[in-house]
């Protein structure tokens, strides 16, 4: 048997409607989607949650895990923009040493 992640949709739909119901519309095109990638998770948390302390962000940051198409599609955002590694770790919050250790497993 397969194990399933979080429904995000699911979570994020209920926090919109019971904590944040004006940022619904804003929400609504990642919303529509049916399966969410970590790239959606994280532009809808900066959504609705879009001030976060330094605090609260080291410790979410600690507890993020990617697969391994979330991580084929930061390293393509990565290419498509012409970022290098600083860029990319500074705009997802990543580690440099993180986004170079994952070119060196998933490019050639």
């Amino acid at each position: 048997m397969e194990t399933k992640g979080p429904n995000y949709k699911k979570i994020y739909e209920d926090i919109l409607r019971l904590q944040h119901p004006t940022k619904k519309e804003e929400c609504e095109k990642i919303l529509s989607k049916t399966a969410f990638s970590v790239k959606d998770v994280i532009n809808i948390n900066n959504i609705i949650f879009p001030k976060a302390t330094q605090e609260t962000q080291f410790a979410n940051q600690r507890h993020r895990s990617y697969d391994k198409t979330s991580i084929i599609e930061i390293l393509n955002y990565q290419k498509k923009n012409n970022l290098n590694n600083s860029e990319l770790a500074r705009h997802f919050k990543l580690s440099r040493n993180t986004v170079a250790k994952w070119k060196k497993q998933f490019l050639i």
